[in-house]
């Protein structure tokens, strides 16, 4: 498995030896098409979800050059990485859509309705834990949107503008600028500030989180 980040060095730096120690390893425990990268001393060493076996060579050594560029701090790009965006930013068209919930699914189609014509394509959709700092995600590889359950009984229109903002990253992905994956471009902002009464919406979200925090604290300490 070394030779695949071999080669992908190879192809950033062809002018400069591999001085690391490398290692590349498949994982079980990451969601689809998850991946991380870690530099300790001098090991180099590659952790993929297992989902990334059956993707093409050329593919894996761009999103190995992406995690490489990243860890040494490089702005480097190649057709390779080129290849890895495209490819991450289409696969959730090959994601099976098997969970959904019917309170997020109105809200999905309420907001797709009010925003995007209808024209957005439904993902997964599913309750995250009862977070109040993390509050809702879009998760690229397994195109799902994940909303955090303190919206389970919330006011209709402040589950609507999370769910929202996780669309709007399922319709605009990211973008690549400086060698940085940029998630909340210019373009997400001026339509994220089209969400109807958003100042206001933003703030009884940040009053209903705080008093999920407090309760959650209280109830710790009378346990």
């Amino acid at each position: 498995m070394s030779s695949l980040i071999k080669e992908a060095f190879q192809q950033l730096y062809p002018d400069k030896p591999l001085k690391y120690d490398v290692s590349l390893k498949y994982s079980r425990k990451f969601k689809a098409y998850n991946a991380n990268a870690r530099l300790y001393g001098n090991n180099l060493t590659f952790h993929l979800s297992k989902d990334w076996k059956k993707i093409s060579k050329d593919i894996q050594i761009g999103l190995i050059q992406e995690l490489m560029t990243k860890i040494l701090k490089d702005k480097k790009k190649s057709m390779n990485i080129e290849l890895y965006n495209l490819f991450m930013k289409n696969v959730h068209l090959a994601i099976p859509k098997t969970k959904t919930d019917e309170i997020l699914e109105q809200s999905f189609d309420r907001v797709n309705d009010a925003y995007f014509y209808g024209m957005l394509d439904i993902p997964n959709l599913e309750w995250g834990s009862d977070s109040t700092s993390k509050l809702g995600s879009y998760e690229y590889g397994t195109d799902t949107i994940i909303i955090s359950t303190i919206f389970k009984n919330a006011q209709q229109e402040l589950l609507d503008y999370v769910m929202y903002h996780e669309m709007l990253h399922k319709k605009f992905k990211f973008q690549n600028k400086n060698g940085r994956s940029l998630h909340h471009s210019p373009e997400f902002k001026r339509m994220e500030a089209k969400f109807k009464d958003r100042d206001l919406v933003e703030k009884e979200i940040s009053k209903m989180a705080r008093k999920h925090r407090f309760s959650l604290k209280r109830a710790i300490l009378s346990f």
